[in-house]
């Protein structure tokens, strides 16, 4: 109370202590409910480019369902291939490669279906694309017979 009686110093700091207590209270609820649901989450890291296969006209395929073997006549194609794996060291596929038998001559000549399976392999960088990898091996394995005079498994280096 002060000289004149006045008791208002007394109950504005009475005031001040409870407005006071009252935003602690609502800072510590506001602090104890922020930090669950406003946590920064982890961000996964982007999951890296999958290899690739280049196909003749220098494009990248991810688990393409024709790719064209024969890039000058169009003769060799695989056709209808069925994915069951695409990973860092290998793909795996199966199809029919349909072949132009060029009988009488390529112009002439029919397609022929010969069921295959077909596994990429021997990743490489791409120098065409830098921080791309992209199969530079294909296995033909024909699981019936294969196109004369071919073998039923054979290997090509995949230049694009």
């Amino acid at each position: 109370m002060d000289v004149s009686g006045d008791n208002r110093p007394a109950r504005r700091a009475r005031s001040g202590v409870r407005t006071a207590t009252l935003l602690c209270a609502a800072a510590a609820l506001v602090a104890a409910v922020i930090p669950a649901s406003a946590q920064p989450r982890a961000v996964p890291a982007p999951a890296p480019d999958p290899i690739v296969v280049v196909d003749c006209f220098a494009e990248a395929q991810v688990r393409p369902d024709e790719y064209l073997l024969a890039c000058g006549d169009g003769n060799n194609r695989l056709v209808e291939l069925r994915w069951s794996s695409w990973g860092p060291e290998t793909a795996t596929a199966t199809g029919t490669d349909m072949v132009n038998d060029c009988s009488p001559n390529c112009a002439a000549g029919r397609f022929r279906a010969y069921p295959v399976t077909v596994t990429l392999s021997a990743p490489e960088s791409w120098p065409d694309q830098p921080g791309t990898e992209r199969y530079t091996m294909i296995r033909l394995v024909y699981t019936d017979t294969a196109p004369a005079p071919v073998a039923k498994d054979v290997s090509y280096k995949l230049v694009y």
